[in-house]
């Protein structure tokens, strides 16, 4: 059961500003990663659902930091049918993101109070996610649909719109500025904040450093 309700969990991700995700199947590593995160001042965490025993892994990592970050939000990405979004809840999702608009997995997350951020492409998935209660739509492949000017000209005609890209979200000052300078409510950043080598080599302390950073340039941005 979640330990956040979906209006805590929707108002942090839009008062931080940034949902790092990743996944790796070492459930050591991902203790590391997300302490890490949370150092540098992350509050809400994705676990992606893109490799084998994903969600087991998750379930591993839900109560113990229920003890060690309680104020953390845990959440899954990649999520892309019911059955799959259901199973996640059951072991403690607080939120579910997915690459596509699915609506029974809107439906399922509504029924159980927890925010769902569908994949949208277009204004009118944008705009059929909202009809199913979905308060912010992931703006995915970000880059690919039209980078910060397709946020910002959605915004435009539909100013009630929370936005998240992610997909082209780089660890970059004049990336994250755009973004948020756009409209964007919150980014989502995946391998170019938990990088491969940094884990590798047990260069924890660079994640840290570089969630501080980009946390910093979202509230000079903000500002």
């Amino acid at each position: 059961m979640a330990r956040h309700d979906r209006l805590n969990v929707l108002t942090t991700m839009i008062d931080v500003g940034l949902v790092p995700l990743f996944y790796n199947n070492d459930v050591e590593v991902c203790k590391s990663v997300i302490h890490a995160l949370a150092k540098g001042g992350a509050r809400v965490i994705e676990f992606t659902n893109r490799g084998d025993q994903a969600l087991e892994v998750f379930k591993l990592l839900v109560p113990y930091f229920a003890e060690a970050e309680p104020d953390l939000i845990m959440g899954v990405g990649s999520i892309a049918d019911g059955p799959t979004a259901a199973l996640a809840i059951s072991y403690g999702a607080e939120f579910v993101v997915g690459p596509m608009l699915n609506a029974d997995v809107a439906k399922i997350c509504n029924r159980r109070k927890i925010a769902y951020m569908p994949g949208c492409g277009t204004v009118s998935e944008i705009s059929a996610a909202e009809e199913l209660g979905c308060e912010i739509c992931k703006v995915f492949p970000g880059t690919q649909v039209g980078g910060p000017g397709f946020i910002k000209a959605v915004t435009a005609p539909m100013p009630w719109s929370r936005l998240m890209p992610t997909g082209g979200v780089t660890a970059e000052e004049d990336n994250i500025k755009g973004w948020i300078t756009a409209g964007a409510v919150c980014v989502g950043m995946g391998s170019r904040m938990v990088r491969k080598d940094w884990l590798a080599a047990g260069e924890y302390d660079k994640i840290t450093d570089l969630a501080r950073q980009v946390l910093l340039w979202i509230r000079e941005a903000r500002a």
